[in-house]
């Protein structure tokens, strides 16, 4: 058996309490300092660092070998805690430090290719290929704690509540649901193929027709598609479903769950019920159904002020069913120079805009981009209805409704990062409800489910459903915090005459529902109860609530941002063996994909 010393502390949870206590601690040095007669460590482990020191009172033999001690060692210590004479107000256990009495070296470190602290500058990709040493990191263990303590309460307050966590197949067929699947070949059968869930979404609802009333799981999901800060081909969901249930059962139910989680982790006290906005009311104040409510900037239509102008670009907007709005930057004028606003003007355009308008505020005279193009009493009555008042900067777009909300919705948050009003201390939660059932696919030329097509439309909107499908409302609802969509969900459709006429509308025949979803469809016929659900971004929302700037900050082995995981070298080539197995053959790619296969 293995010689160690058996562990009694954890390193950063020793104190000024622990004095003249004899303590064992076991982790990793951080770095080493020998000034002659006494030599100093850092030793950490997930919890913190703290000072060891070896002093010439030690025996000769145990002071050498202190002397070999490097960086990344791992080590046992056995010592007394006393207290610091200088302190360090920097480090949580700074007021105390351990006087060693025994060392024993269990593994020697070569130099490490990164070094492992917080504030190290290397970069990402040297970060993922050796994961196991950033991962040391204080910093990257907390996050994984944290991720830890969110899923731990999420089961405790799931199963408190009658939920049932149950896991779903990761082998199954592919059910398009808007992004790419990842496929898998089948060495039992040849020329099949599985795919990896995007969501556990028909499984959860068969668990609603087994009778399993509240399911809930934290749930494995694949998509294959460009990745950016808060996507993975692979991640995590808070994943639920309930039965018989309304829309305002689920929703009040999470708001229990992220009252329960802010209280116990962020020891925060949320005011619920959450706002709700309905789509249309935050696309037209907010401009995103996504919306961030921690600071002002809401959108303001021009087209009633404006619409008899004969400024060309307005005018041109409104006859071709636009929209002419903008947004007033109350107070901050002189905050954006003209190169300021040149760049806004780049940045608007690859949201579709061909430009933006804009109005710097008086006191008695106002400059403007389209001045020339309206007269003062114009002008005021533009500036009236954006309530503006000197030094305000009023930002406007004209184009189609989308192009406008989309932009508009990009520049009054770009605008509030830029000024620091993104107050990280601040939550602001809220539901948006009543989404389109349908959107509209202009390249298709037909109607697309907005969420998917197991979700059911308001029940006052189905008559409109033949007539007019462009307006009826879905019963989904996303739970939004700080502008980010923490989590969505809708009440699905139990009525399979119901659910033939969504397809219907879709224009997916019999025959396609039926190759696409024929098992959910199948067990729709022996009785369903109304039911609904909702799934939250596991990764998303710890990244959100630890600070983090991406989800591979709380994620232990995340893919970089070419879908690669340099850890272990994957996607890797496949030996010939294992493809003559598999029953597949390879063709070259053009030259500057000359390192991917394709499948035949």
């Amino acid at each position: 058996m293995a010689n160690i010393l058996k562990r009694t502390h954890m390193c950063g949870t020793l104190n000024l309490a622990n004095v003249q206590e004899e303590v064992i601690l076991n982790g990793w040095i951080q770095k080493r300092r020998n000034l002659g007669g006494l030599i100093f460590c850092d030793l950490r482990d997930k919890t913190g660092l703290v000072q060891i020191v070896f002093d010439d009172t030690i025996p000769k033999e145990l002071f050498e070998r202190a002397d070999k001690l490097r960086s990344e060692f791992v080590v046992g210590i056995k010592g007394i805690v006393k207290e610091r004479q200088s302190k360090n107000k920097e480090l949580p256990t700074g007021e105390i430090e351990i006087f060693a009495n025994d060392l024993l070296i269990y593994a020697e470190s070569e130099t490490p290719p990164i070094y492992v602290k917080d504030d190290d500058k290397v970069s990402e990709d040297l970060r993922l290929k050796y994961r196991y040493l950033d991962l040391r990191k204080l910093k990257m263990q907390q996050n994984l704690t944290f991720r830890h303590k969110i899923t731990k309460i999420a089961r405790d307050f799931f199963d408190a509540d009658g939920f049932t966590e149950v896991e779903t197949p990761i082998l199954i067929n592919s059910t398009p649901e808007g992004a790419r699947d990842y496929v898998v070949p089948s060495r039992v059968n040849p020329g099949k193929f599985y795919a990896l869930p995007q969501s556990p979404q028909l499984f959860k609802q068969l668990l609603m027709v087994s009778g399993t009333d509240r399911y809930f799981q934290i749930a494995k999901c694949f998509r294959d598609e460009d990745l950016r800060a808060d996507r993975q081909p692979e991640f995590t969901q808070i994943d639920l479903e309930m039965s018989f249930v309304d829309a305002n059962d689920v929703m009040a139910t999470q708001e229990r769950f992220m009252k329960k989680l802010f209280k116990e982790l962020m020891n925060m006290e949320l005011k619920t019920p959450f706002p709700r906005l309905t789509y249309d009311e935050a696309m037209t104040r907010f401009g995103s159904d996504k919306p961030d409510t921690r600071f002002g900037f809401e959108l303001k239509s021009l087209n009633e002020t404006v619409k008899n102008c004969e400024f060309q670009v307005f005018k041109n907007a409104l006859a071709f069913g636009g929209d002419v709005r903008g947004i007033n930057i109350d107070g901050y004028s002189d905050r954006f120079s003209r190169k300021d606003l040149d760049k806004l003007q780049d940045a608007a355009k690859t949201y579709g805009a061909k430009g933006i308008a804009w109005i710097r505020v008086g006191e008695s005279e106002h400059t403007s981009s389209i001045g020339k193009f309206f007269t003062s009493e114009q002008m005021a009555e533009i500036i009236r209805v954006f309530e503006g008042k000197p030094n305000d900067l009023i930002l406007i777009v004209a184009d189609k409704p989308s192009i406008v909300f989309d932009t508009l919705g990009f520049l009054r948050r770009e605008i509030a990062g830029r000024l620091d009003l993104l107050n990280d201390k601040l939550y602001n939660f809220l539901w948006v409800v009543d989404f389109p059932m349908y959107e509209y696919n202009e390249e298709l030329k037909r109607y697309q489910a907005m969420h998917h097509p197991f979700t059911s439309p308001k029940t006052e909107d189905i008559p409109l459903m033949d007539v007019e499908p462009a307006k009826v409302k879905a019963e989904a609802y996303d739970i939004i915090m700080n502008g980010v969509e923490l989590g969505g969900g809708s009440i699905r459709i139990h009525d399979r005459n119901l659910q033939a006429k969504i397809f219907e509308i879709l224009g997916l025949s019999e025959e396609e529902a039926n190759n696409k979803f024929g098992f959910l469809l199948e067990a729709f016929k022996y009785g369903v109860p109304p039911h609904g659900g909702l799934a939250y971004g596991l990764d998303r929302l710890v990244m959100l609530l630890t600070g983090s700037q991406s989800i591979r900050e709380v994620m232990a082995f995340p893919k970089n941002q070419a879908a690669q995981c340099l850890l272990c070298d994957a996607p890797s080539v496949i030996a010939q063996e294992q493809l003559d197995e598999l029953a597949i053959a390879t063709v070259d790619l053009p030259e500057k994909q000359a390192d991917d296969t394709d499948i035949k």
